[in-house]
């Protein structure tokens, strides 16, 4: 960035005129090195077009785009001329700014100067300047308005506490470009002001870029120490700018007026109350500047004087900036926006102007406003050859196979019943505010009594946590004071409702986060049960025959209204496996394949369908010999599951002797002793961040000691491996948010983020080892990706636990990333064992977020890349003497045990209720021919072909 120093100013210099003033200027650019000879040229002939005096006795000579070729570098030199130079009409010019540019990087320097442009007598005070450095004091001295407008308020944020809230004002600061990278850190730091009626000021002036104001209100009552927190004023402090509207807001809460602040819906009534920039309701349009250094001086001064032929106001902003919109008439305002090539223009005029003042000013913007332009670039997908037109979707043919989502394991046949859900129509406009309430009031009613009945009759734990968050958005407060805010203003119930449910969705959406994703689905799922009501639609009789059920894409709610007897299995056309229709799915045992693709919402009704849960294969009307087929293999899985569960107790040994270690994955305390019942040998992943969802603020040490020891007693002399806190961005904690990261994924998750809290970290590991009393205890850390973060873990425990000490304590990692199995050799020396989370892992080697709606189905844990780091995990910990587990969803897969077997891994963990069935798939094979297996896998070139010779196993 171009920045005024010292060394720039020349002082005390005298000129007869505009000329040797220039030829001076050009001679200390070039003698500098800035510019070749030559470039005096350019700074005349840019005189020639139009005057460069700037206003306050400041002028800025540059040359012409014919004439950047000769630019070395960008720069400027200041020239002060106390005697001041005639500049043409009149114009007296003391400080001489020649600008050397290559681009548009001296446009943040016009924004400085035209910010100083607005100080009262600036020419006389340069003029009367003893040193460069009171010169640069008044150029930079002039203060800057407060950013305050319509994207600075944030009105129903969602936000579980104070420090999340907070966060959530940094963001907006950041977006309106006010604050750098280290604000929000900074603010979390400061010390908040209490103003009444709820409403709390905070401040920080770390990393402000220019001044600015962001306010928030809560979309749920909080409370922050033990008082209301309704609204939270957030400030980038920079010099003075804020204290008329300090002012302003001390008067509002003097006038008792600090309530409509707290309980304000519309972002217009809080700017009209502080003062902000209120956007006016005008007609506007937004298109791209064009000029290759943007809008400098030049053009800037053309816009002025179109601007100028019109009688009414015009004004111009940077789109989607947060900055104010300025007079399209002041050379110096414009100038002040800074606007570069690329960057989009909203123009905003008068009603009376507009239909004459709008045209013209963007075909003058078009044409380059007095210079010639070369056109912006075209999207990627323009600039290719066009693309063929897309194939219409056609329903699978009979006998067609379709690869689609594994999302609930287990084989259906049955007709297929599509219940594609309609758009609804209803009217904008309700008959009278009390009748629409009334409307709405009932159907809510009913959807909750229907909600409160799938909770009472859903035995699935995860079912009725689903359901009862429903009914806690049923009850939202805030949305129904929004709804009712709608119905006041004329509009019906159904619009009122669905208006106030969408934009609460898209708000969770807009903020990149999978948990709060979730919610937005769960929200929308609410809204169409409750729109469903009001528009009278009939629930979807089921047929009498067990069928399969096709959606586009299923609703918690349509799930588990699903009878269990009926539904033999479930097909959506979009979707992911770890969505909360799928968890649905699972826990009511139903076989689920989802994100099949479109197709399948245009097959016939009863057309005989063959779902395979397990695999993710679909047939499309199955000739006899493959009803038969799967049928049989039905009948054996049912077989082999009943005598799996007669010897689950047992040890899983292959017929050559070789002993597999099983174990169960665990997200609570309490399902330890379950999992032992179901014929676990120890805990082989516990999810410790269960019990930090479970409470409000981070638990204590004695929290954290007593659910770890109630583990350690079910498990009763078993091994115990904990997984140290693992949350992030892509899952964070209320009372821990992080800052918004473009990809949470790779950002600061796992051990990186509890290392960077280290006091929290050390709270979990002293829990852990004081719990265990000397009974088998593993510790691993999540996301480990290089040697000295393993190390900072280690260090930190052996510490402790010279402090605890252990008898039977194992330290290792969570191999997720691919850098970890790629030095795996090292890391082996080091660690005592090696778990493979190969749901990360994989995702992470594929580059494919599991849970994408038309991915997730590639994103294959067999395929040859992921079974290749496995592979390297385990020849390294072997040549150690280590031990390797399997932890992620591959260590239930009946098809894959073989190959993880013949892999050469130790331990296989998973869900407590697939434990019989992996051990028995051990028992079944000998380690011999698994190692020929696993070989022969790594030697293909597709998930799918590992699976298919993994069927032929």
């Amino acid at each position: 960035m171009l920045e005024l120093t010292a060394g720039q100013v020349s002082m005390g210099l005298s000129a007869p005129d505009k000329a040797a003033a220039l030829q001076m200027l050009a001679g200390q650019l070039e003698g500098d090195g800035l510019v070749a000879p030559g470039y005096l040229a350019g700074l005349q002939a840019r005189e020639g077009q139009g005057s460069t005096y700037l206003g306050q006795g400041i002028a800025i000579p540059h040359g012409t785009p014919q004439t950047r070729d000769l630019v070395h570098r960008t720069g400027v030199r200041l020239m002060q001329f106390p005697e001041g130079v005639d500049w043409g009409d009149g114009q007296i010019v003391y400080l001489a700014i020649g600008i050397a540019a290559k681009s548009d990087e001296h446009l943040r320097l016009l924004q400085i100067l035209t910010r100083a442009l607005g100080e009262a007598d600036l020419g006389s005070e340069l003029r009367r300047a003893q040193g460069p450095e009171e010169v640069l004091k008044l150029l930079q001295s002039a203060p800057q308005e407060l950013a305050l407008d319509d994207q600075l308020i944030g009105l129903g944020v969602p936000a579980e506490d104070y420090d999340e809230l907070v966060l959530q004002g940094a963001r907006l600061l950041r977006r309106a470009d006010c604050v750098g990278s280290g604000f929000a850190a900074a603010l979390l730091q400061g010390d908040p002001l209490p103003l009444g009626e709820g409403l709390w000021w905070l401040h920080s002036d770390q990393a402000v870029q220019r001044p600015g104001l962001a306010y928030l209100t809560p979309d749920k009552p909080l409370r922050y120490l033990d008082q209301p927190l309704n609204g939270l004023f957030c400030l980038a402090s920079l010099g003075d700018a804020h204290l008329a509207l300090l002012e302003r807001l001390c008067a509002l809460l003097i006038e008792g007026r600090g309530r409509e602040l707290a309980r304000a819906t519309q972002r217009r009534a809080v700017l009209e109350a502080l003062g902000g920039e209120v956007q006016p309701d005008w007609p506007s349009l937004r298109l791209p500047l064009a000029n290759a250094h943007g809008l400098h001086a030049r053009p800037a001064k053309e816009l002025v004087q179109l601007a100028k032929a019109f009688e009414g106001d015009i004004r111009v902003r940077v789109a989607d900036s947060g900055v104010p919109a300025v007079s399209a008439k002041s050379l110096s305002k414009l100038l002040s926006l800074g606007v570069r090539r690329g960057q989009v223009l909203e123009i905003l005029a008068d009603p009376g102007i507009a239909e004459q003042a709008l045209p013209a000013l963007k075909a003058a913007i078009e044409q380059g406003l007095g210079e010639e332009v070369e056109p912006l670039p075209v999207g990627e997908a323009q600039a290719q050859e066009p693309e063929p037109e897309s194939v219409p979707v056609q329903a699978p043919p009979a006998g067609s196979q379709l690869q689609a989502v594994p999302a609930a394991p287990g084989i259906a046949i049955g007709p297929a019943h599509i219940h594609v859900r309609k758009e609804l129509d209803y009217p904008l406009r309700g008959e009278s505010p009390t009748v629409e309430r009334e409307r709405l009031q009932q159907a809510l009613a009913h959807v909750r009594a229907d909600i409160e009945a799938l909770v009472l009759r859903s035995e699935a734990k995860a079912i009725r946590e689903i359901f009862i968050t429903h009914l806690e958005m049923l009850a939202d407060p805030d949305l129904g004071d929004e709804v009712e805010t709608r119905l006041k203003q004329g509009e019906s119930a159904a619009a009122a409702w669905m208006t106030v449910i969408e934009s609460a969705a898209a708000q969770q959406e807009s903020l990149h986060d999978a948990l709060l994703a979730e919610r937005a689905a769960d929200l929308r799922d609410i809204g169409r049960r409750v729109l469903g009501q009001l528009c009278g639609v009939e629930e979807l009789a089921e047929p009498d025959e067990p069928y399969i059920l096709i959606m586009d894409e299923m609703a918690p709610s349509d799930v588990a209204r699903l009878d269990r007897n009926r539904v033999a299995g479930i097909l959506t056309a979009r979707g992911g496996a770890t969505s909360h229709s799928a968890i649905v799915a699972r826990a009511l045992g139903i076989p689920a394949l989802v994100g099949a693709g479109a197709g399948v919402l245009l097959l016939a009704p009863q057309t005989p369908l063959l779902l395979d849960g397990q695999r993710g294969r679909l047939v499309v009307a199955p000739d006899a010999e493959q009803r038969e087929r799967a049928q049989q293999e039905q009948e054996n899985r049912q077989r082999r599951l009943h005598l799996a569960e007669a010897h689950k107790l047992e040890p899983a040994t292959t017929r050559d002797g070789h002993v597999v270690e099983i174990c169960a994955n665990l997200g609570d305390s309490n399902g330890a002793a379950k999992a032992v019942a179901h014929g676990a040998e120890g805990v082989g992943l516990l999810r410790t961040e269960f019990i930090f969802m479970a409470h409000p603020q981070a638990p204590d040490l004695a929290t954290q000691e007593a659910e770890y020891r109630r583990v350690f007693d079910a498990l009763d002399g078993r091994p115990l491996v904990a997984r140290t806190l693992d949350v992030g961005g892509d899952k964070p904690l209320p009372y821990w948010p992080v800052p918004d990261e473009e990809n949470p994924f790779l950002g600061v998750r796992g051990v990186r983020l509890t290392l960077q809290r280290p006091h929290l970290m050390e709270t979990q590991l002293r829990a852990l080892l004081r719990a265990s009393d000397g009974r088998p205890l593993r510790i691993m850390f999540p996301m480990v990706g290089n040697i000295d973060e393993w190390r900072q873990a280690r260090d930190m425990t052996l510490a402790l636990v010279a402090e605890i000490p252990q008898a039977d304590l194992q330290l290792g990692i969570m191999v997720e990333v691919p850098s970890a199995a790629l030095i795996a050799p090292a890391l082996a020396r080091e660690v005592d064992f090696f778990s493979i989370g190969t749901n990360d892992l994989t995702q992470y080697c594929l580059a494919i977020d599991r849970g994408h709606p038309t991915l997730s189905a590639q994103a294959d844990g067999l395929h040859p890349a992921v079974l290749h780091l496995i592979d390297m995990t385990v020849r390294a910990a072997h040549n150690q003497g280590k031990w390797v587990g399997v932890c992620g969803e591959l260590a239930g897969d009946p098809l894959a045990v073989p190959l993880l077997v013949g892999l050469g891994v130790n331990e296989l963990s998973l869900s407590a209720g697939g434990i019989a069935e992996v051990k028995a798939r051990v028992r079944e094979i000998s380690r011999s021919a698994a190692r020929e297996l696993a070989a022969s896998a790594l030697a293909l070139d597709s998930a799918a072909a590992v699976r298919a010779l993994a069927e032929r196993f």
